[in-house]
C-alpha cells in the first residue's frame, strides 16, 4: 500500500473516532436520546401557548393554580428571552434543585419537584435537544400572583417542608421494568403534579400518592389513577390502560379530553411500547388509595366523577 492510501485509510479512520454531532456541536445521539425525554416529560404542552398560537416552546401559556396564574417562560435557545445562555450546571440546578442561574428559586408550578428525580445523563441529552432546536425571540410574561405567594423568597421555606431533591435510585427487590415505570410515573412524566391532592399551602398530601384532586391544575378535576377497585382504576385492564395511553380512549369507550387528551398526543402517544408496559406495571403496584373526585353532575344528575 502506497502512503497515499495509507493517509486515506488513517484520515477515515480518524473521522470515524469523531463523535457524530447537530448543530451547535451537539452529540447527535444525545441530540436523538433528548427529543424522546422531552416528549417523555410533557415539556411542549407547558411551554407552548397553543391557544393564543404562540411558537413553540416560547412560553406564555397561562396556568391557573389556587394561588394565582403563572405563565410558562420561553425554553428556546433564545439568548436574551430563553436559555441560550444556560451552562450545563445551570440547566442541571434548574430541574434538580429548582433555582435559577441568578440564585432565586422557581416556583414550585415548574415541576422540579418531579424532574428532580431525572438522571445527570437524562438532563444532559434533553438540554442537547432544547439547544438544537430554533431560539424564538418572544419574552416571558410576569406571573399574575399575589403576595405573599408572589414572594419568590418564601420557596426556600416551602422546600424545606415538601421538596426532597434527587436523583432517583432504582428500588432494591424490584425487576428493571418497574423500576423503569416509577421513574417514568414519577421522575419523567411528572404524573403526581397533576393526580395527587394538595394541602394549602400547595405540598402534596401524605398518603394520598396518585389519588387525584378535586382542584386541579386550571381548575379541573383529576381522575384518582391509583388501583382502587371503587374509585380509582383497579377494575381496568393492562389493555385499557394501554387504549388510553396510545389512543385516549377509555374502557367505556369514549376518550379523554381536556388535559389527559394533550398528554396523550404530546407524552404518552410518543412512548415505545416498552416504556407504556413499563408504566402500567408501575401503577398496577401502587398503593391503592379509595378517593373518589367529584367534578359535578352529568346528565341524569349523577355525579360524574372526574373528567378524564
Amino acid at each position: 500500500m502506497g502512503s497515499g492510501s495509507r493517509f486515506t485509510v488513517l484520515a477515515v479512520l480518524a473521522l470515524l473516532a469523531v463523535p457524530a454531532t447537530a448543530a451547535g456541536g451537539a452529540d447527535r445521539h444525545a441530540v436523538e436520546r433528548g427529543r424522546y425525554l422531552f416528549d417523555a416529560a410533557g415539556c411542549k404542552g407547558c411551554h407552548t401557548d397553543k391557544k393564543n398560537k404562540g411558537a413553540p416552546l416560547a412560553g406564555g401559556r397561562q396556568i391557573k393554580t389556587p394561588f394565582g396564574s403563572f405563565f410558562s417562560p420561553n425554553i428556546t435557545p433564545h439568548p436574551e428571552f430563553g436559555i441560550g445562555r444556560w451552562s450545563g450546571d445551570d440547566f442541571r440546578r434548574a430541574l434538580r434543585w429548582g433555582i435559577a442561574p441568578d440564585g432565586s428559586h422557581y416556583f414550585p408550578v415548574f415541576p422540579y419537584t418531579s424532574f428532580t428525580w431525572m438522571t445527570d445523563g437524562d438532563i444532559a441529552d434533553l438540554k442537547a435537544y432544547l439547544f438544537s432546536l430554533p431560539p424564538v425571540a418572544r419574552p416571558n410574561r410576569p406571573h399574575s400572583v399575589p403576595p405573599p405567594f408572589a414572594w419568590r423568597f418564601t420557596v426556600r421555606w416551602w422546600k424545606w417542608l415538601y421538596f426532597t431533591p434527587g436523583p432517583m435510585r432504582p428500588e432494591p427487590g424490584r425487576d428493571g421494568q418497574w423500576n423503569r415505570g416509577a421513574y417514568l410515573v414519577k421522575a419523567l412524566g411528572h404524573c403526581a403534579e397533576c393526580h395527587t391532592p394538595r394541602d394549602i399551602l400547595g405540598g402534596h398530601k401524605e398518603g394520598m400518592f396518585l389519588a387525584g384532586s378535586d382542584e386541579g391544575p386550571e381548575g379541573g378535576a383529576i381522575p384518582n389513577i391509583t388501583p382502587d377497585g371503587e374509585t380509582g382504576i383497579g377494575r381496568w385492564s393492562k389493555a385499557d390502560l394501554k387504549a388510553l395511553f396510545t389512543m385516549g380512549m377509555l374502557p367505556d369507550g369514549d376518550f379523554a379530553g381536556a388535559g389527559m387528551a394533550e398528554v396523550v398526543e404530546n407524552t404518552t402517544g410518543r412512548l415505545a411500547d416498552g416504556d407504556l408496559e413499563a408504566i402500567i406495571v408501575y401503577l398496577k403496584t401502587v398503593p391503592a388509595v379509595r378517593h373518589r373526585i367529584n367534578s359535578g353532575q352529568n346528565k341524569e344528575g349523577k355525579d360524574d366523577g372526574a373528567d378524564w
